[in-house]
C-alpha cells in the first residue's frame, strides 16, 4: 500500500516524544539475565527486537514505548509492547505535549516505520553515534487530519490493515502443503574445537566509514551488523589490501557469521575464517552451525577469536571421524531446491 506524503505535517521528534535512558539495574550480565527469567531485557542489539535475555527481576518500564540504542546503529529502533527491564545505552521515547496519552501499539508502529527510516538515511553507525539529542532534531513527515493535527485514526487503521493482511498471508501459507526434508540425525556427529578445523582466524585490514566512499558497482563494506549478510554498503575498491572472496566473516560486537563470495574490505572489529578449500555449500551449512556459538555473545561480551578458537561445534564425519563437508554440501543443495520450490509457491500466493 503506497502513501501519498505530500499533504503530511512536519513534526519535530523532540516536541513529540522526551527521550532518555531506560531505568536499569546496576547489575553485571550473568547477575541479570537468567535461565528461569521470564521478564525481557531489552539491550544495545540490532537483533530479536533488541530483547537480549531475560530475568526474574521486576520490570523497570511499562513497555508500550519505542526504544533505540545510542552505542549501534539504527538498526536497533524497536517498538517494546510489554513491560521489560532497560539496559545502559537504550534510550525510550516518551510520549509528551497534547498527544501524549493519544499513542497506541499501532500508531507507534507507525511511527516507528517513518522514525527508522529517517534515523537510517542519516548514516549513523557504530562511530557517529545516533545519540538522543540527535533524534530529538530529527524531523518526520506524519499525516495529519483537516485541522493540521496528528491523525492518529488513520496511522491506527492503516497499521490495522497491514496487520490483517500478513495474518492472512501468514494462514495461507501455513495451509500449503508441508514439504520438509529428512530430518537430520546428529547422534553420529562429532564435536570439534574450532582452532581444530578453522585454525586460521585473520584480522583484517581496517577501514573506517570515513575513508570508504559509496560506490552501487563497487564491493562490499561489511560492517558488525546482524542484517544484509553484514554489507552497509557497497564502496569503491580500495587501493590498499581487500579481503579474499570465499570466506566466513564475523563481528567481534553483534557477532554473527556469514559467507561472503566476494572480494570485500570491512570496519573495524572484524574477523574472517579462512576456508578457500571448502565449498560453498558446505561453508553455508557450517555457517549455520557456527551462529549457535554467536548466540552466547553480545555487544558488551564480544566474540573475539582466542574466544571462538576455544569453541565447539557439531559436525557430520565420514568413515574416519573426519568432517564430511560433501555430506554438508549435499545437504544445502537439496534445502536450496526445496527453500526454491517453496519461494514460488509463496509468490503465487502473493
Amino acid at each position: 500500500m503506497k502513501l501519498k506524503t505530500e499533504a503530511w505535517g512536519v513534526f519535530k521528534i523532540g516536541e513529540l516524544f522526551d527521550i532518555h535512558p531506560t531505568k536499569a539495574y546496576n547489575f553485571t550480565n550473568s547477575k541479570l539475565f537468567e535461565t528461569e527469567g521470564v521478564c525481557p531485557v531489552v539491550v544495545n542489539s540490532s537483533f530479536n527486537n533488541g530483547v537480549g535475555g531475560y530475568t526474574t527481576l521486576a520490570p523497570t518500564e511499562t513497555g508500550n514505548i519505542i526504544t533505540f540504542s545510542d552505542t549501534t546503529s539504527t538498526d536497533a529502533i524497536f517498538y517494546q509492547n510489554q513491560p521489560f527491564v532497560g539496559y545502559p545505552h537504550v534510550q525510550g521515547l516518551y510520549p509528551i505535549g497534547s498527544y501524549q496519552n493519544k499513542w497506541n501499539q499501532y500508531s507507534l508502529l507507525f511511527f516507528l516505520v517513518v522514525f527508522k527510516r529517517m534515523a537510517q538515511c542519516l548514516n549513523f553507525d557504530y562511530v557517529n553515534k545516533f545519540t538522543r539529542d540527535t533524534a530529538k532534531s530529527i524531523l518526520v513527515r506524519l499525516p495529519v487530519d483537516i485541522d493540521g493535527e496528528l491523525d492518529f485514526s488513520y496511522m491506527e487503521s492503516y497499521m490495522k490493515r497491514i496487520e490483517m493482511s500478513a495474518k492472512a498471508t501468514l494462514r495461507d501459507l501455513c495451509n500449503i502443503e508441508t514439504i520438509t526434508a529428512a530430518n537430520i540425525n546428529i547422534s553420529r556427529w562429532k564435536e570439534f574445537a574450532i582452532s581444530e578445523i578453522f585454525p586460521k582466524i585473520v584480522k583484517p585490514v581496517v577501514y573506517h566509514t570515513r575513508e570508504v566512499h559509496q560506490d552501487f558497482n563497487g564491493i562490499p563494506y561489511i560492517v558488525r551488523s546482524k542484517f544484509n549478510n553484514g554489507i552497509k554498503y557497497r564502496v569503491t575498491r580500495p587501493q590498499g589490501r581487500v579481503n579474499p572472496p570465499n570466506v566466513i566473516s564475523f563481528g567481534a560486537e553483534n557477532a554473527t557469521f556469514f559467507y561472503q563470495k566476494e572480494e570485500w574490505i570491512s570496519g573495524r572489529d572484524m574477523y574472517f575464517i579462512d576456508v578457500r578449500e571448502i565449498d560453498e555449500y558446505a561453508c553455508l551449512f557450517i555457517v549455520t552451525c557456527l551462529q549457535q556459538v554467536a548466540a552466547k555473545y553480545s555487544y558488551n561480551y564480544g566474540l573475539f577469536p582466542e574466544l571462538l578458537k576455544k569453541e565447539k561445534i557439531k559436525l557430520p564425519i565420514d568413515k574416519e571421524g573426519n568432517p564430511d563437508f560433501m555430506q554438508m554440501s549435499n545437504r544445502m543443495k537439496a534445502l536450496e531446491v526445496l527453500s526454491r520450490h517453496k519461494i514460488c509457491v509463496c509468490s503465487e500466493l502473493l
